[in-house]
């Protein structure tokens, strides 16, 4: 059985497995109360960032590569078009921007604000941050203009890549997502794998509970 550690971005692998119909357990993992604590997981994934996953005698870490691991070893599976599909260039370049324009971006931001002295919250970098998730934005609206997902007509991981990354930026609070974005978002949260991948992740589940509720009262 596959082993799932940490939260946060293991959402994005929790809820493909819950896509996909494959079997797996979750292992908590306390970043907050110091990770050098955890000599478990340290025995998995040495630089203590998260997520993680144990299948067998593969260790995988970083969760973009996670679930192409995951499409390739328990595939073939219509969340990944293949390379003869029209859609597959698209998908690929969705996939990837979910992590790297969009939710690393917004992941610099966050550390700052947490980390950062008084005073060294707002800087050079938070800024080239924010500007680099608000252009990579631009592209994702683009899309949804043409198609209800992020490669065509039919959701895909690619979908499961940004959908994290919207939520990430506006439960943060480092970005208010507009109309176009919440549609988008309320459509691939409305699967019912989501819902399931939410039980299984109480401390996103928690947060996300939080926001909305905040944001309601607002």
């Amino acid at each position: 059985m596959i082993t799932v550690y940490g939260e946060g971005r293991r959402f994005r692998v929790v809820w493909l497995l819950e896509e996909m119909g494959l079997a797996y357990r979750v292992r908590p993992v306390d970043l907050l109360a110091g990770v050098e604590q955890d000599r478990e997981f340290l025995a998995i994934n040495p630089a203590g960032f998260i997520p993680a996953i144990v299948d067998g005698d593969i260790i995988m870490v970083e969760s973009i590569a996670i679930l192409e691991y995951l499409l390739a070893t328990r595939g073939p599976s219509d969340l990944a078009p293949t390379p003869d599909d029209p859609a597959f260039a698209t998908y690929q370049q969705f996939l990837h921007m979910g992590e790297a324009g969009l939710a690393g971006p917004i992941n610099a931001i966050v550390a700052t604000e947490i980390l950062a002295p008084e005073g060294e919250k707002r800087n050079w970098t938070t800024g080239w941050a924010l500007g680099t998730f608000e252009s990579r934005l631009g592209l994702v609206r683009r899309q949804l203009d043409q198609t209800p997902y992020m490669a065509g007509e039919r959701f895909t991981a690619a979908d499961i890549s940004v959908t994290y990354a919207l939520e990430l930026a506006e439960r943060t609070g480092c970005f208010t997502l507009g109309p176009v974005e919440r549609a988008y978002v309320a459509r691939t949260a409305a699967r019912d794998a989501y819902a399931r991948a939410m039980d299984n992740c109480p401390a996103t589940k928690a947060w996300a509970a939080e926001v909305a509720g905040g944001r309601s009262e607002g």
